[in-house]
Parts: structure tokens; sequence; C-alpha cells
């Protein structure tokens, strides 16, 4: 019998997501994460109560001021007001109310874009290692997913890939900076050259080339950066954001998509975006997380604790013998494993009581990422077992060979 469409589409999806689902099935993670005194740095969940402020902001505006405080709404003038706000300030340019959409996170806003913008076979590239679910996603939205590599050596964009990898079907690329899981934060000269990449290849095709920023981590940054967004490089750009990651509440689904005052056709892609976060199903953020909002904007994690988690966490590991490059922002450390089996590694620090991802569930074999959302208390119980565990594996390959 022949698979409809939707099956095969749903086979893709399914193998896209295959190293995730595996994870989440069978791996030390899964084994042993409910142990008592487990160091648990998989995810970027928090490992500490929640920011005082944002519990506080969210106690006062659930309390209702009207009938219609919990009615249906869609992407609210407040809300829209703080962020454009805000945009404006930081990035110099005048964002506008109403070319802001609000999401319920960036996964939902990555989603809506997708939806908007591509047309079945339609090809989306997407940086390698990426986020979990791009892949997965430009499947589900009709398109096909060109994966481009990063430049293993310094961990930038492969500018060169990427423009070897545009065809005349190409429509969108999505570009993470800073970027998941490797803490790179791409150059201005790096994201000129983009943009040039870009221009030229949508004027000789006849179409533009979307790019789709994901900038969940973009006030994640360390050692005192300042933050250059791919779209101040490339007019045909929209800006994907999370809340969830700054105020460290994942499971409290807020963001927006912005449209930059440049972007051509603004008013056209507004209404195709406002379309699909309706169809996409319903993904605006709650009403309670809309009113808190202006006052969210304001909230973050502590990102002098963040950048003193890293040191501490970089010194300990470098000490042991472990490799790796120190983020610029995010809150992961990409690590190199000392086995090629980063699967096999993450399964001993395991035994050591530390959990990990491995970096082949992200398209990074030979590593692992560590999350620095982990408390300071699970930091010192780790950083021994991190030591044991280098030095163990080390022995092995001593007495392999």
């Amino acid at each position: 019998m022949t698979q409809s469409f939707a099956t095969r589409r749903m086979d893709q999806i399914a193998r896209a997501l295959t190293p995730f689902i595996n994870f989440l099935s069978d791996s030390a993670y899964v084994r042993l994460v409910d142990k008592p005194g487990m160091a648990d740095f998989v995810f970027g969940n928090p490992q500490e109560m929640p920011l005082p402020a944002f519990v506080q902001s969210l106690q006062t505006w659930t309390v209702p001021q009207h009938k219609d405080w919990f009615a249906y709404n869609q992407s609210m003038a407040s809300a829209q007001a703080a962020v454009a706000a805000a945009l404006s300030v930081r990035r110099g340019q005048p964002f506008a109310p109403e070319d802001i959409s609000m999401t319920n996170g960036a996964f939902a806003g990555l989603a809506v874009c997708l939806m908007a913008l591509i047309d079945p076979g339609d090809e989306v590239i997407y940086i390698s290692p990426p986020w979990f679910f791009y892949e997965a996603m430009i499947v589900a939205y009709g398109g096909t997913p060109v994966r481009v590599q990063i430049d293993r050596a310094t961990l930038d964009l492969d500018l060169d890939a990427i423009a070897q990898a545009i065809t005349p079907r190409t429509r969108a690329i999505i570009v993470n900076s800073p970027h998941n899981p490797t803490g790179k934060v791409y150059s201005p000269a790096t994201l000129t050259a983009l943009g040039d990449i870009l221009s030229q290849a949508g004027a000789q095709h006849g179409r533009p080339i979307y790019l789709l920023s994901d900038e969940a981590y973009h006030r994640i940054l360390f050692d005192g950066r300042s933050y250059r967004s791919p779209t101040q490089f490339y007019s045909h750009s929209l800006i994907i954001y999370t809340y969830g990651k700054t105020l460290l509440t994942p499971g409290q689904r807020i963001g927006y998509i912005a449209l930059p005052p440049d972007l051509p056709g603004r008013a056209e892609i507004g209404q195709a975006i406002f379309a699909a976060q309706t169809m996409v199903g319903y993904a605006f953020p709650n009403n309670v997380l809309q009113y808190a909002l202006p006052e969210l904007e304001e909230i973050t994690l502590d990102l002098a604790h963040l950048q003193a988690k890293r040191d501490r966490m970089v010194a300990g590991l470098r000490a042991a013998g472990y490799a790796l490059h120190v983020p610029e922002g995010t809150f992961y450390l990409l690590v190199k494993s000392p086995w090629e089996d980063d699967i096999a590694f993450c399964d001993l620090l395991g035994e050591h009581d530390i959990l990990t991802l491995p970096g082949s569930v992200c398209e990074m074999p030979g590593y692992f990422r560590i999350s620095l959302t982990a408390g300071d208390g699970m930091i010192d119980r780790a950083l021994p077992g991190f030591a044991e565990a280098y030095a163990e594996s080390r022995e092995d390959i001593a007495q392999r060979s």
C-alpha cells in the first residue's frame, strides 16, 4: 500500500527526532534522573527556586480586574508596546508595537514563521549542531531541511558551505546566536558576510531568502559583550524570542516574533503571521503572562552568578583534563568527550552521579553538553566526579592500546 503524504511526512519527522527520542527513552538520564543526589546538567531547567520577582508579578496579574480577564486574546497592546520599546532601545531601531506578535515561546514562534513563509518543497537551511527540533519542524511545515555544519575549528558559521547550500528552492535560513550548544556569538563581520551571501543569492534566484533569527539567548552574554542581531545586517529577517531562558522559566511559555522596521513587505508578512498563529493551534501566550510582560521584560537571571559558574566549571573541567570552548553566551558548555562514543562516556558520568547530554543527540558526536543552570551545590558535588570519570576514561584508553 502506498503511504499517504502525511504518513511519509510523519516518518520523516520521527527519523529527525530519533536521537532525541532515544535519549528520552533509554539513557543514563532516564535511568538515574530520579535518584537522590544526582547532579543534573542535561537541560536548561532551573535547579533552584524561581526568581522572586517573576513569582510576584504572576501573583499580581492572576487577580482578575474585570469579567474578560481570562477571555480569548491575541497579542495584547501593552505587551507589544513593552517589547517594541525594549527592542528600540537595545537595537537602536524604531520597532513598532504592531510589528510584534506575541507567541507562546520561541518554539511556537518558529512554527508560525515556517507556516507563514514556507511553501511545500521550499528548502530551509539550518546550522548544525542545531536545537533538537529544527529539522523536524521544517519537515512538519512542508519544507525540505538542508543541514550546514559549523566550522568545527572556530565554531563559527561556515559561510562558504552556506553559499554552496543555496539553490533556487532556498526560502529561509535559521540562525541561532548566541548558539546552542556551542555558546558562540557570531561577529558583525560574519553576519555582514552572511547578509551579502543571502542578498546576492536572492537577487540571482529572483526571490528573497528569509533569515529567521532565533535569539533565545541574546540577553545571556558573558564578559561584557554587547549583542548584534543577524537582522541588523540583512533586511529580509525576522526575530524570534522567548523569555523562558532569561527568566529561567521554560514551562511558562511567552515570547514574540518581531518584524524589523526595514523588513520589505512587513504588513503582508504580519498578516500571514497572524493567520498562521491562529491555524497552528492558537499560538498566543496566555493572558496572565501577557499582562505581566511589561514587568517580566525588566527581569533577568543573575548573569554575574551565571558567569561565575561558567568560569568555575571551565577551570575545574580543564584541570581534570577536558578540552572545551569557553562560551561567549547561552548557559551551556560543550565539552570534548574523552571517548569517541559520547553516549558511553555520558553513561560513565552517570555512574558518578552526573547527568549530561550526549553530543550525538544534537548532531555533535564526540562531545557532551553541560547546562549551567545547575546550582552551586550541584557543581560542588559534580566536579570531583567529572575528574574521576576522566581519569577512568584515560585508564581505559591506555589498557586498550
